[in-house]
């Protein structure tokens, strides 16, 4: 299970997705290509896929709280104030394992030196890279969001494959990204289909709305 199955089960059970079997297919179909990518991987390691998952689970619970937050409860909260809320949260689920596995390899390091300057520009791409996820769950959904993380995905490895030497495409690895993009296009046809019958389901009912009031106002009218 990867992370897009795991966001659109627990949207499913948390009603913010609608449970059916056409976007379960697709789903199924990215992360079926996501998998096939992952196995092809040269340094494969099962230890890491055990690490992986658990950071899937974990992501899917942060993505659809936040979904949760942004949109369902009523509490109008804008990306900087959702910001204010969930970066101590963060924080302090962060510092514990930082002080369990990190902090006794930086203490046993012979040279370990603290770069201000390297700590802000990550702090402040981590604050624009929270910023903007915020802001397309506002506007679309958490399963939309690692929907499109599979194409950005793809793209950083593009991008790692012609940067640096050492980093290779096996035959694997191509043809499960192609299923996943191809996954990837039937759940964009999938919304866009969606979008054009709500669409026209409003415009049916103000068009009834307007015949209605048309008509009353006929009436009225003609009884004076």
């Amino acid at each position: 299970m990867t992370l897009p199955v795991a966001v659109f089960l627990l949207g499913a059970s948390f009603g913010l997705e609608e449970l059916s079997m056409k976007m379960m297919g697709t789903m199924t179909i990215i992360s079926a290509g996501v998998s096939i990518a992952s196995y092809g991987e040269v340094n494969f390691n099962w230890i890491g896929v055990v690490y992986m998952m658990g950071g899937v689970v974990g992501e899917a619970f942060r993505l659809i709280f936040i979904e949760l937050l942004l949109k369902r409860k009523g509490l109008k909260l804008d990306p900087i104030i959702m910001m204010y809320y969930v970066s101590p949260c963060s924080a302090l689920c962060l510092f514990v394992p930082w002080l369990i596995l990190e902090k006794p390899k930086m203490d046993a390091a012979v040279q370990w030196h603290f770069d201000p300057v390297i700590m802000t520009l990550n702090a402040l791409c981590t604050f624009a890279l929270n910023v903007s996820v915020f802001l397309v769950i506002s506007h679309t959904s958490a399963l939309t969001i690692r929907v499109a993380g599979v194409i950005k995905d793809w793209v950083v490895v593009l991008v790692s494959v012609y940067l640096f030497a050492d980093a290779k495409l096996t035959v694997i690895n191509i043809f499960g990204y192609v299923i996943a993009i191809f996954g990837v296009y039937l759940y964009n046809a999938q919304k866009l289909n969606e979008a054009a019958v709500t669409s026209a389901s409003n415009s049916t009912q103000e068009s009834q709305g307007l015949l209605g009031v048309s008509n009353t106002t006929q009436h009225k009218y003609k009884s004076t």
